[in-house]
Formats: structure tokens, sequence, C-alpha cells
């Protein structure tokens, strides 16, 4: 129960530092941007690998590898019919709007906070899930895998607030609200998993697609649309590798 409490504090804390970090500096370079992004994208990319899948799959056994892949899929799906029915901004810095037939009675700035605060559940999910895994360092690399995310991404919610004229002290306590739904999100993820151990396997699996799902389709396109694609992609495999080696190493 601590294990679970301090992965949902510290998520959140994490999303806080990049928003403190965000209002100190106001502004990172598409170069730095895109190079963080994608060291945190090889980071969870790792975690959902070893941390959720693996782990389902161990669970599952040999003939119930079907389990695993439902699982993955649905989490993929989840996300997928959250960005088709929500209004938001569908790049992770706020600067490229979707346009959706139902984001006409909206502002810009609800759309980014839908943006971002829309994948704070499912990745809070995500790692209270995997706290009902027998292997907690499994777990804590989930976490790890989060919270290095949720830096850069703290950092980038403000800029854009700032620019549509939002006060520095509005701007902050919007950014700790969102990263307070991934407190709520860890606990919902925990609960799941504890209430069916019978369903964990598809669990730990559905909160895997889900993040496969963030790192595919939001990530590594943000990370590659400016120009500096080879940089974020080698970020990526030090991000990767990095997480692997310390879950060899635990």
């Amino acid at each position: 129960m601590q294990s679970v409490w301090i992965s949902a504090i510290g998520l959140c804390l994490a999303s806080v530092i990049g928003s403190i970090i965000g209002l100190t500096f106001k502004g990172l370079s598409h170069k730095w941007n895109d190079i963080i992004m994608g060291f945190c994208a090889g980071i969870m990319l790792a975690a959902s690998v070893v941390g959720l899948i693996l782990p389902a799959t161990e669970m599952a056994g040999s003939y119930g590898w079907w389990q695993v892949a439902i699982g993955v899929l649905l989490g993929a799906l989840f996300l997928n019919l959250l960005d088709n029915i929500t209004p938001h901004l569908h790049k992770l810095t706020g600067l490229d709007e979707e346009e959706h037939a139902n984001n006409a009675h909206l502002n810009k700035i609800l759309l980014f906070v839908l943006a971002i605060a829309i994948h704070k559940l499912p990745e809070g999910i995500a790692a209270g899930v995997s706290f009902n895994n027998e292997s907690e360092s499994a777990a804590w690399s989930v976490t790890l895998g989060l919270a290095l995310q949720n830096v850069p991404e703290g950092m980038v919610v403000i800029s854009p607030l700032l620019l549509a004229g939002v006060n520095r002290w509005r701007t902050f306590f919007i950014s700790l609200a969102i990263g307070l739904l991934e407190i709520v999100g860890v606990w919902i993820g925990y609960g799941l998993g504890a209430i069916s151990l019978i369903m964990l396997p598809v669990m730990l699996a559905f909160a895997g697609g889900a993040m496969l799902y963030v790192i595919s389709d939001e990530m590594i396109p943000e990370t590659h649309a400016h120009g500096y694609h080879k940089a974020a992609t080698y970020a990526l495999l030090i991000g990767f590798m990095s997480l692997v080696f310390m879950e060899g190493v635990m």
C-alpha cells in the first residue's frame, strides 16, 4: 500500500516539477524538446514491455498468450476511442489543433488542457495495475518511465497557457490539477487489479497497450516533426536501453 502511495505522489510531483521548470525557463528549443521527449519515449517503451507486457505473458502462461494480445489491443483501442470522442489538441506541445467536429465551442485553453489530461488517467492506471504484479521492480520500472515522461510534459503544459493569457498562478494550479489526475488513476488501476487476479494479465497488457499507443501516436510523431528526428531516435534508444539495464541490475 505504501508503495502505491509513493508511486502516485511521485508521478504527480514529477509533473509539478516539470511545470515549475517550465515557469522558470518559459521556453525550450524544439531540438532539446525532441531529444528529451525521445529519451522519455524510450524509457516508456521499455517500461511498457518489461514492466507490463512481459509480466502479463508470464502470468498468462503458454496457453494464455491470447489474453495478452487482446489486452494490448484493447488498451490501444481505448485511447484511440478517447482521441476520437474527446476534443483536444493532438500534439503534446499544443501547437497544432486537430480538426474534430466537436471543437467548435471550446476555446484553445480547454482543448490543450484536455490534450494533456486525457492521458493522465490511463497512465496512472498503468502504474497502479503494475503494483498487483509479484515483481515490484517491474512496477517501479513503469513508475520511473512515466515519471520521467511527466517532467517534460509538465514543462510543455506551461507555455501555451501563458501565451493564451492565463496568469502564472492559475497556470500552475491547472498543471497541478492535471497531475492530481494521475494519483486518481494509480488507485483506480491498483483497485481493479486487486479485485480480479484472474483478469490481471489482461489488465497489465491493457495498460501496456495504452502506453504503447501514447508512444507511437503522440510522442514519436512529435519528436520527428521539427527536423531533429535523428537526435530524437538515438535519444529513444538510449532511454530504452537505460531502463532495460536498470531492470537487469534490479
